[in-house]
C-alpha cells in the first residue's frame, strides 16, 4: 500500500467538491483531489447540461452574497479559458403574493440590495404569455439570474485546480477517512493519503464517510420538452427565461427554455416522493407512469403550448438537509464538510468552494455561514 502525504485532501469533486478543490489550488495548497466516478459522470446530482442561476434567493438571504461570488469567480474563469458558465437571463419567481418564490425573492432582494422588479398579473401575462396564470398569480423579476452550465463547469473547476498544482484522482472510492489528533489519513483500495486536513463533500453519499450527518438523499429525474409547434419561438430562452412557480396547493414547476445546445427544460417541485434513498441503490429507471404523468398533467395546465411529454429524461439525486438549507463548515478540528444542497445547490458552488477554501485554512469567511453551519443539528 502506497502512502502520500499532502496539506488537504477533497474527496468528491462534484460541484461543491470540485470548486473547492481549485479554490485551495488557487492560494497555493498543496491539495488532492479524488473522486468516485469519473469528472462530471452522471450518477451523482452535479450532471446535465444546465442548472437555474438565481441572485435573489428564495431560500435564504443570506445565499446571495454566495450566489454573487460565484458569479465572479466563474466571470474571472471565464476570461481566462473563453468559456461561458453563466447566461444572465433574468428569471421569473411566479405564485401569489405570499407564495415561497414570490415572498421569499422579495425578502432576499431587499435584504440583500439585489435588484428586482415586481410584475403585475397583467404585466406578466403580457411579457409572458406562455403561462395559464391563475387569477391571483404574480412575479419577481430577477435580472441578474439566469442559467449556469452544470458539467462544463465542474470540468473546468478541476482542470484550472489540476493547472494551478492540486493533483487529482478520478475513479478512485474512499473506504474509510481516520481523524487523529495530529492528522487525518484518507483511504482508498490503492494509496492512502495521509493530511492536515479534509474536506468532504461527496453529495447524497456524504452521510455514509461522515455517519451522523442528518441528510436524506431523494431520487429526482430530470426531464426536457419541445413546444407543440417546432417553428415557434415562444419557449426560446429568451422569451421563456428560467423561471420557478409555485401553484395554490403548494407544489409547482422549475425550469428555463431552450437554446442550440439544450431543450426546454421543466420540472416538478413538490412531488413528495422517493426520499430517503440509498445512493448505491438508486432506481436508474424511468417509470413512464410514476414519473411522467403528474409532470406531464401540471404543464398541459401551465403551459398549454408546450408538448407534455417529455422527449428526453434521466435519473438525477437531491440530497435535503432538516431545514433546506446546506451543510456546509468544520465538523471536527481535521474535517470540514458540504452538502445537503436540497435542490438548489449548484448556483452557489463556486461561493461555496471559497468558503470551504477559508474555512478550511481558517481565513476569515467573506460572508457570515452561520446559518448552513453543519453543527446546528
Amino acid at each position: 500500500m502506497e502512502n502520500l502525504r499532502t496539506d488537504v485532501v477533497v474527496v468528491g469533486l462534484g460541484a461543491f467538491g470540485s470548486a473547492a478543490l481549485w479554490r485551495l489550488a488557487a492560494r497555493g495548497i498543496n491539495v488532492i483531489g479524488i473522486e468516485r466516478q469519473a469528472i462530471a459522470h452522471p450518477f451523482g446530482s452535479s450532471h446535465g447540461s444546465t442548472r437555474l442561476f438565481r441572485v435573489a434567493c428564495m431560500e435564504h438571504p443570506g445565499l446571495t452574497p454566495i450566489a454573487r461570488k460565484s458569479l465572479a469567480l466563474w466571470t474571472e474563469l471565464g476570461e481566462r479559458t473563453g468559456e461561458t458558465y453563466v447566461r444572465q437571463t433574468g428569471s421569473l419567481n411566479v405564485g401569489g403574493p405570499n407564495s415561497r418564490p414570490v415572498k421569499g425573492a422579495r425578502q432576499a432582494a431587499a435584504e440583500a440590495g439585489a435588484p428586482t422588479t415586481d410584475l403585475t398579473h397583467d404585466e406578466l401575462h403580457e411579457r409572458f404569455p406562455q403561462y395559464e396564470l391563475d387569477p391571483g398569480d404574480v412575479a419577481v423579476w430577477d435580472p441578474g439570474a439566469g442559467i449556469c452550465y452544470a458539467e462544463p463547469t465542474v470540468r473546468a473547476h478541476v482542470a484550472e485546480a489540476e493547472h494551478l498544482g492540486a493533483t487529482v484522482y478520478p475513479n478512485t472510492m474512499v473506504t474509510a477517512i481516520d481523524l487523529g489528533p495530529n492528522e487525518v489519513t484518507v483511504r482508498t483500495p490503492t494509496v492512502d493519503i495521509i493530511a492536515d486536513q479534509v474536506v468532504v463533500a461527496t453529495g447524497a453519499w456524504l452521510s455514509k464517510l461522515v455517519p451522523g450527518v442528518p441528510l436524506s438523499p431523494r431520487r429526482t429525474p430530470l426531464f426536457w420538452f419541445q413546444p407543440k409547434d417546432p417553428a415557434s419561438n415562444a419557449f426560446r430562452l429568451g422569451n421563456f427565461p428560467s423561471f420557478i412557480w409555485e401553484f395554490g396547493d403548494g407544489r409547482g414547476l422549475w425550469g428555463h427554455g431552450s437554446d442550440e445546445d439544450f431543450l426546454v427544460k421543466v420540472g416538478l417541485d413538490g412531488a413528495e416522493r422517493d426520499r430517503g434513498v440509498d445512493p448505491d441503490e438508486l432506481d436508474r429507471y424511468i417509470h413512464p407512469r410514476k414519473d411522467i404523468t403528474e409532470l406531464s398533467h401540471a404543464i398541459s395546465r401551465a403551459f398549454p403550448d408546450l408538448d407534455p411529454e417529455p422527449v428526453k429524461l434521466m435519473p438525477c439525486m437531491v440530497t435535503d438537509s432538516p431545514d433546506g438549507q446546506f451543510l456546509v463548515g468544520r465538523y471536527d478540528e481535521r474535517l470540514v464538510i458540504a452538502g445537503g444542497d436540497s435542490g438548489h445547490g449548484f448556483k452557489h458552488c463556486a461561493g461555496i468552494g471559497e468558503l470551504l477554501a477559508q474555512l478550511t485554512t481558517k481565513e476569515t469567511p467573506y460572508t457570515d455561514v452561520s446559518f448552513v453551519n453543519p453543527l446546528r443539528f
